[in-house]
């Protein structure tokens, strides 16, 4: 079972989780991170790593967010791996405890540094 990154992580984008993963499995779209179940070796230390409780392991995603099991997999076949931990976004303070952000998900690759 990989781990699934979920709504929460939308307009916020801590990368906190991105240092402690030990294989490189996250990718970076323009305002949320994903994770790639191929990749995922299933470890869980990005769970408690994340400050907005965005990742979950696969069998423990709550019903609300199961899409998201599916939209990972799909967004990092054109997300650039992340590896190392950057500022969150500007927006991240205001959203970090708004709910109902799917609609606000940019499907766009991170923007080249």
């Amino acid at each position: 079972m990989a781990f699934v990154v979920c709504e929460p992580c939308i307009k916020c984008k801590y990368t906190e989780c991105v240092v402690v993963c030990p294989v490189a499995c996250f990718h970076e779209g323009a305002n949320m991170l994903a994770i790639n179940p191929a990749e995922c070796i299933d470890c869980g230390v990005c769970v408690d790593a994340c400050p907005v409780h965005a990742i979950f392991s696969e069998d423990e995603v709550p019903e609300k967010w199961r899409e998201y099991i599916d939209l990972n997999r799909e967004l990092c076949a054109g997300w650039p791996v992340i590896e190392e931990q950057k500022e969150p976004l500007e927006t991240a303070e205001a959203f970090k405890d708004v709910d109902d952000k799917r609609g606000l998900l940019s499907p766009d690759p991170a923007p080249r540094d």
